[in-house]
């Protein structure tokens, strides 16, 4: 491209988008990008504060900046999104379906620092809907060498930097232990709020059980579940340290590879993430501690989206939500749109 007085653009292509911005009135595209200019376009240019202009003039080995965005956008979309029409050599992904976000964050770094060129997305691991804007692509300058943009593909690797998970329905049981519960000392309020979060999700509650804080009968609860197809095993209360609280034990007794006993998040700090093997399946038991029932987000919040999506949760993860962990209890919630877990 080349610089030229706006004054002596009539007949020659612009080779970017020229924006005009009016406080409180608009903000838009005032001439795009391959616009010839007439002679009736000056004023409007200068009016912009557009004294000078850059005229495109193709030279080998040299990419516009739309260009670019298009690599980058190809190196970026997964099966379910798709791109927005290129606005100020800006491509944005969109989601196609529900699911959960997963980003490949090594790759999406070293993109980023090559330089001249920039992909941005909302964070990774958290719930998405259809049409939800997931990431913005586009190079810095108004046009890039072709080799850098073709280290930033090597870079990228073969695989996209983004994909979504969609959701799986699972049948889910419910062993809500707690002699004072099964005694009916008090109402189960539990319940109803797993209930609740589960009817965010395809899913269905195929069962109930009160074994009190007899600690066989709860392993006998979880284990039955399991045989008769349950996709999820979810246990409420009990996870103290509280002598009497037995739910932990009773967990471990299944047979269950243990994930955590403890996670870094508050409300949520005595969840309990087991895996079952069965009939080579992996089934996720829960051990959710009583702020659930009460708290408005907690870390069920964090784990019960990747479970969903049959995303299966590692230690390392769980200990990384030290950084975000600790919920706000903001008086109007935005959840997810907050630092929570983040």
């Amino acid at each position: 491209m080349r610089e030229i007085r706006t004054e002596d653009a009539a007949g020659h292509i612009l080779c970017h988008d020229i924006t005009q911005i009016i406080k409180d009135e608009k903000k838009g595209v005032l001439f795009k990008k391959g616009h010839v200019v007439r002679e009736e376009d000056i004023p409007a240019l200068l009016s912009v504060g557009k004294e000078h202009l850059y005229v495109w003039e193709k030279k080998e080995g040299i990419l516009h900046e739309n260009e670019g965005a298009e690599i980058l956008y190809r190196i970026c979309a997964g099966p379910s999104m798709h791109g927005t029409e290129i606005k100020e050599g800006k491509i944005e992904l969109v989601a196609d379906e529900d699911g959960v976000l997963k980003i490949r964050r090594e790759a999406l770094v070293k993109v980023n620092s090559l330089g001249e060129m920039m992909i941005a997305s909302r964070h990774g691991d958290f719930p998405v809907k259809k049409g939800d804007k997931l990431a913005g692509t586009r190079i810095i300058p108004l046009v890039i060498e072709q080799e850098k943009m073709d280290r930033a593909v090597e870079a990228a690797g073969s695989e996209p930097l983004f994909r979504i998970l969609p959701y799986h329905h699972k049948k889910v049981g419910i062993v809500t232990t707690g002699s004072e519960v099964q005694k009916g000392l008090i109402q189960d309020t539990f319940t109803p709020v797993l209930k609740d979060k589960l009817g965010e999700y395809p899913s269905q509650v195929v069962g109930q059980t009160t074994p009190g804080d007899v600690k066989e009968q709860i392993t006998e609860d979880i284990l039955a579940f399991i045989r008769e197809g349950a996709d999820m095993v979810i246990c409420s209360g009990g996870m103290s340290v509280d002598p009497d609280d037995r739910t932990p034990g009773a967990i471990k007794d299944t047979g269950a590879r243990i994930v955590t006993y403890g996670a870094p998040v508050l409300p949520g700090a005595m969840l309990l993430l087991a895996y079952y093997e069965y009939e080579g399946r992996s089934i996720p038991i829960l051990g959710l501690p009583g702020c659930v029932m009460y708290a408005k987000r907690t870390v069920f919040d964090l784990i019960l989206p990747r479970i969903m999506a049959d995303d299966e949760i590692k230690a390392d993860e769980i200990a990384a939500f030290g950084e975000g962990g600790l919920c706000l209890n903001c008086e109007v919630c935005t959840f997810p749109n907050c630092g929570f877990g983040k």
